[in-house]
């Protein structure tokens, strides 16, 4: 995957009922091959997924590389055996309903998503921005 002339999957996207990780495999992929352009793997949204996988960014990046979707989605799977389905969906929120949590972030929110599109006020959580700013908003 090159993501210097392609964008990633949107985080809302899910793999084995979990959300972002399609658009983690698609920036793994492209860490592997050394063309994330401007993104950034693990940004604190793999970091979410990642935690709760119980995984390092470089297993998640070698596992992308050498897996097809079908078989990512079974490692995913038994990574979170055990799991149960509320503990996923909590999951889920978190990265779906993200905010800044500091004034600093809101502050360099509001200049990316207003450099877009400011009549975009609904535009409220980063999974959001993401869309809006490539072009799934």
């Amino acid at each position: 995957m090159n993501l210097t002339n392609a964008f990633p999957r949107s985080p809302q996207d899910t793999l084995a009922g979990l959300v972002h990780i399609p658009r983690m495999i698609d920036k793994a992929r492209a860490h592997n091959a050394n063309t994330l352009g401007q993104y950034i793997f693990p940004c604190p949204l793999d970091d979410i997924i990642l935690n709760f996988l119980g995984v390092r960014a470089e297993e998640f990046a070698r596992m992308a590389g050498d897996a097809n979707n079908a078989s990512f989605a079974r490692w995913v799977e038994g990574k979170t055996r055990g799991r149960t389905p509320e503990e996923k969906q909590s999951v889920n929120r978190e990265i779906i309903g993200r905010k800044p949590d500091t004034q600093e972030k809101k502050k360099m929110f509001l200049e990316l998503r207003d450099n877009i599109d400011p009549s975009r006020t609904d535009i409220q959580t980063w999974v959001d921005l993401i869309d809006l700013e490539e072009g799934r908003l």
